[in-house]
């Protein structure tokens, strides 16, 4: 893709600690999503940029590697320094090109904040075992290394919380990281790269290269990239998965989602109103963990529906710099295939409570705007149902029991996050224990574990695996050796062709 507009400012690659032209002349289109204009431009890689950045990440990574622990640690606390103290900077720019509004971006740095903490204790993480006199005279231990160089590729979603789930452990660890953000908000990953500059980070141990799919190939195809860290939708994820594996890397490859909320009778319906319309609706609805399906036990389901309608009807539309309550979809093509699932919704059969593509934004109307909108009875069939939207839809299903929801839960293609609302203990254990997904809330609508335990779903929500961040992180960016030891004295045992034994 290119653009016919030279004089908008151009987001360009850095590599080896600078910015970097690319050698091409392939470029992309960046958007302000609230004005539905375009903003800026970003240079698409080519291969011979793919091959400068992995060539500038393998020459930094022997001499970060052999840094000590202490000097390691000292750039990483400088770094959550640097970002805790200015993060409102961070927060302008997502908001700029994603259109998020400016708390949820905040919100989304101050979770990735949380694993930029957890990476300052990673000493913690790297410590290996030993056991002594394992026979006479002989030690055992073992020590954690560093991969090399690993590449992240991110989604447009949250432009700097997915990269913080990765590169501060990997770093810390003591790799040298590539990082593809997306082509359509770029800029926060270049001030990401600034920012470890001012900490203190060699050049070339952090790399940003921007581009599509030319430069996830040749990330995915670079021998000297050792693990490929992604977060996107489930097709892609499965493409990575693959072609990373088959080329011999580690793989980290989270994909998409359809994440349901089950309410039982006995739930807090004021409570579990408040909740969907947060988690179905905050930043677009353009979350993997956004809860996307109501499943409402028939007694209470028109209940909960007028209460969610009511919470609905004063939610506020607009451009993210004005703090309403959502802003608009990253892009026209995005708002336009969010919306066209209404309309199938209606041909399916469901009945369309609220219909936000009537939404009156706070904005200007240029803006890629599609409001918050609610279906009722949807069929199960319906691709409505079964396909992962990313957008600001919200879909009740009724069933009959708990045992039928949880069927529909676990009958699904994706088990990436599912919460149950209910004042049940004995079914809220139930739930958790028969439940087919990787992270659970109950009573809690958006269950992201905190950054000292892992993110990961299960079924087609993740390839590999390996989950994010937290305990599983360190170990995906390290690999273990083991060291068999023996300081022999002045009169050892002489010559013995026999094969080992312990004793």
């Amino acid at each position: 893709m290119s653009t016919d507009s030279p004089d908008l400012p151009i987001v360009q690659h850095w590599i080896g600690g600078t910015l970097a032209p690319s050698s091409g002349d392939r470029t992309a289109p960046v958007y302000d999503p609230a004005l539905g204009t375009q903003s800026k431009v970003v240079a698409l890689a080519s291969q011979a940029d793919v091959d400068a950045a992995v060539a500038a990440a393998a020459a930094a990574f022997p001499a970060w590697r052999d840094t000590s622990m202490a000097k390691r640690q000292a750039v990483v606390f400088r770094f959550r320094e640097l970002l805790n103290a200015r993060k409102d900077e961070l927060a302008e720019i997502i908001t700029s090109e994603h259109g998020k509004v400016l708390s949820d971006a905040r919100g989304e740095i101050a979770r990735g904040l949380e694993v930029v903490e957890l990476a300052c204790g990673f000493p913690q993480f790297l410590k290996g075992g030993h056991s002594e006199n394992v026979s006479t005279d002989v030690d055992v231990y073992s020590v954690k290394q560093p991969l090399g160089v690993v590449g992240i590729i991110s989604p447009f979603n949250f432009p700097a919380m997915v990269p913080l789930w990765f590169f501060p452990v990997a770093i810390a660890a003591g790799n040298a990281v590539v990082l593809k953000p997306s082509e359509k908000d770029p800029s926060a990953s270049l001030w990401m790269a600034r920012l470890w500059a001012e900490a203190g980070l060699p050049d070339g141990v952090f790399t940003v290269l921007q581009g599509d799919k030319v430069a996830v190939d040749g990330l995915l195809n670079a021998p000297e990239v050792r693990s490929i860290s992604f977060v996107g939708s489930t097709p892609i994820a499965q493409y990575i998965y693959e072609t990373a594996a088959r080329n011999g890397k580690r793989v980290q490859a989270l994909g998409g989602a359809k994440n349901h909320m089950l309410v039982l009778p006995d739930a807090d319906l004021d409570l579990v109103a408040d909740s969907a319309v947060n988690a179905g609706f905050g930043s677009a609805g353009e979350r993997c963990m956004a809860v996307s399906v109501i499943l409402a036990v028939e007694t209470v389901a028109d209940a909960l529906i007028a209460k969610v309608t009511e919470r609905m009807a004063g939610l506020r539309v607009g451009d993210g710099r004005r703090e309403p309550d959502m802003g608009p979809l990253v892009t026209a093509q995005h708002r336009d295939k969010v919306a066209s699932y209404i309309d199938l919704a209606a041909q399916d059969g469901a009945t369309v409570v609220v219909d936000g593509r009537s939404v009156q934004a706070d904005g200007a109307a240029e803006g890629f705007w599609l409001g918050p909108t609610l279906l009722d009875e949807v069929p199960v069939d319906s691709r409505v149902y079964t396909e992962e939207i990313f957008g600001p839809v919200l879909s009740v299903v009724r069933v009959s029991s708990f045992e039928e929801g949880v069927a529909l839960i676990n009958s699904g293609a994706f088990g990436n996050g599912t919460a149950i609302f209910t004042n049940d203990g004995g079914a809220a254990r139930r739930f958790q224990r028969e439940v087919e997904v990787g992270m659970i809330g109950i009573n809690v609508p958006i269950p992201v574990p905190v950054a000292y335990y892992s993110f990961g779903g299960w079924k087609q929500s993740l390839f590999g695996a390996s989950k994010a961040y937290g305990p599983a992180g360190f170990d995906f960016f390290t690999q273990e050796k083991a060291i068999t030891s023996r300081w022999l004295d002045p009169s050892h045992g002489g010559i013995n062709l026999g094969f080992p034994q312990n004793g």
